[in-house]
C-alpha cells in the first residue's frame, strides 16, 4: 500500500436548508443574469468582428458591470469562464461539421432567470470543518445590512471527513431542481494498492469501437458503442422537438442524456480496471486523443458527414480521466501516449502503410501477411510505444489473437458490461 494525494469532490446537504435558501436563490438568479449579460456580449463581439472572446477578455470587459458585482469576483470569473468555454466548445463542432451544434443560450425559463451553479475559490468562502459550516461570500449589491455571506451548515456522507483532507479548493453551490446542496472540491490523501502485476494492455479510442484493448496475454476485446449511439440519436431527435433549446424540458433532457453518458463511462472503466487486476495488469497504455480534430498542420480533419457528427458525441478526455483516477487505486498505471501512425502500422512487423488498413475493421498487411481488427492492432502498437524493442518482440509471440477480439457490451437492464453472449436481449 501507498499515500497519494488525489483530487476528490464531496456532495453535501444543508442543515440549514430554509435559513439559507433565499441568500443561495439570489446568488444563482445573479449567476444567470451575468451569464445572459456575457451572453449577449460575445454574440455581440461575434457579429462585429467574428471573434469569440476567451473569458480574461470578458472579464476585463465586464469588470465594472452592475451585474458583475451580484457575485464574488471570483465567483464572476467562474461563470464568465464557463460561458467562454461553452461558445469555443460550440465553435469548434461547427468547424468539424456538426450542424446540429447550437451555441450556448441564454439562461432563462420565460420570464424568469434559473439558478446557477456558483462555485466560490479559495478567497470566497471560509470552511470551519468543527462546526460544519461554511461561509459564502455574496457580491457587493447582494449584500445586506447586516451580513455579507451566507452561512451555511451543512452534512456530508458518515464517510467522508472534511478535516483530514489536504485541503478544500472549491465550494460550489448547486441547485438540483428542488433544494441546494453545496459541493466540496478537495485534494484527498488517500491508500492506493500496490500494482496488481507487471504486464501492460494498450487501448484504442475511437468513434464506432469506443474502446479496443490489446493485452499481453495474448487476448483483445472490443467495447462498442452502440447504446450510445441510439442515446445519441433518440435524444437529439426529442431536444429537437422542443419549443425552444432552453426550456425546461429540453434541459431535462439534456440532464437525462448526460447522466445515461456519465454511467457509461463510470461502469466501462470500473470494468476495465476490474479486468487489469484479474489479469495481473500494471500499466495501461492509453491513446491520447486530444488532437484527433487536427492533422499534421493543424488543420481540421474532415471525418466525413456522420463521422464528425460521431466524433464530438464521445469525450474521451473525460473517460481518460475517469478511467485513470478508478485504476490508480487498484495501483494501475495509466499513461496517455501519442497514437500518431498506431492505425496504418503492422503491430507485428512494424510496416508503415495506409493501404493496410483494407476497411474499416480489417487489416492486412502486405509484408509480413498478417491479419487483424483493425482496432485491435491499433490497441497492441499503443501498448508497445513506451515499451523496449526487445519487450516488444514478435518472436515469441503468436498473432492469430488480433484477428478474433471478444465483443463485450453494455447491458442497459444491469447497467454493467458482460460478454456478448450474455447480453438480454
Amino acid at each position: 500500500m501507498a499515500n497519494k494525494v488525489v483530487p476528490r469532490t464531496f456532495k453535501a446537504s444543508l442543515r440549514n436548508h430554509s435559513q439559507v435558501e433565499g441568500d443561495l436563490d439570489s446568488l444563482g438568479f445573479s449567476g444567470s443574469k451575468l451569464w445572459n449579460v456575457g451572453r449577449w456580449t460575445v454574440q455581440r463581439v461575434w457579429d462585429e468582428i467574428e471573434h469569440i472572446p476567451e473569458h480574461d477578455e470578458l472579464t476585463a470587459y465586464l469588470k465594472n458591470h452592475e451585474r458583475y458585482d451580484d457575485l464574488h469576483s471570483q465567483s464572476s470569473q467562474r461563470i464568465l469562464q464557463e460561458l467562454a468555454e461553452a461558445f469555443h466548445s460550440w465553435y469548434g463542432k461547427r468547424t468539424n461539421g456538426d450542424t446540429r451544434a447550437n451555441p450556448p443560450g441564454y439562461r432563462k425559463h420565460g420570464d424568469e432567470h434559473p439558478r446557477s451553479t456558483i462555485t466560490f475559490k479559495n478567497k470566497g468562502f471560509k470552511l470551519d470543518t468543527e462546526n460544519n459550516r461554511v461561509r459564502l461570500s455574496k457580491g457587493k449589491n447582494t449584500k445586506d445590512y447586516w451580513s455579507d455571506f451566507a452561512l451555511c451548515e451543512y452534512e456530508t456522507r458518515p464517510d467522508v471527513d472534511l478535516p483530514t483532507v489536504e485541503s478544500v479548493q472549491q465550494v460550489r453551490a448547486v441547485w438540483t431542481g428542488d433544494k441546494w446542496e453545496l459541493h466540496f472540491v478537495c485534494r484527498v490523501e488517500i491508500e492506493v494498492a500496490d500494482a496488481p502485476g507487471e504486464s501492460t494492455v494498450g487501448i484504442d479510442l475511437g468513434i464506432c469501437t469506443f474502446a479496443a484493448l490489446a493485452y499481453e496475454d495474448e487476448t483483445a476485446e472490443l467495447y462498442p458503442l452502440g447504446c450510445l449511439k441510439e442515446d445519441g440519436y433518440y435524444f437529439s431527435k426529442h431536444i429537437a422537438n422542443c419549443d425552444d433549446s432552453s426550456s425546461e424540458r429540453a434541459e431535462q433532457l439534456h440532464r437525462k442524456w448526460s447522466n445515461r453518458r456519465t454511467h457509461y463511462f463510470h461502469a466501462l472503466a470500473k470494468h476495465i480496471v476490474e479486468q487489469c487486476v484479474e489479469k495481473r495488469v500494471g500499466s495501461i497504455t492509453i491513446g491520447d486523443l486530444s488532437g484527433v480534430r487536427e492533422d499534421e498542420d493543424d488543420e481540421v480533419k474532415n471525418w466525413g458527414t456522420h463521422g464528425n457528427l460521431d466524433l464530438h458525441g464521445w469525450a474521451f478526455d473525460r473517460f481518460t480521466n475517469i478511467l485513470t483516477y478508478k485504476a490508480e487505486m487498484q495501483g494501475v498505471e495509466v499513461n496517455p501516449v501519442s497514437e500518431r501512425d498506431t492505425s496504418k502500422t503492422c503491430s507485428c512487423c512494424g510496416r508503415e502503410r495506409d493501404s493496410n488498413r483494407v476497411e474499416r475493421g480489417l487489416y492486412v498487411c502486405d509484408s509480413c501477411e498478417l491479419v487483424a481488427n483493425a482496432d485491435v492492432n491499433g490497441a497492441e502498437n499503443i501498448r508497445q510505444v513506451p515499451l523496449s524493442p526487445s519487450a516488444v518482440s514478435a518472436a515469441d509471440r503468436s498473432n492469430g489473437w488480433l484477428a478474433q477480439p471478444s465483443t463485450v457490451l453494455f447491458d442497459k437492464e444491469t447497467g454493467a458490461f458482460v460478454p456478448q453472449e450474455q447480453v438480454r436481449s
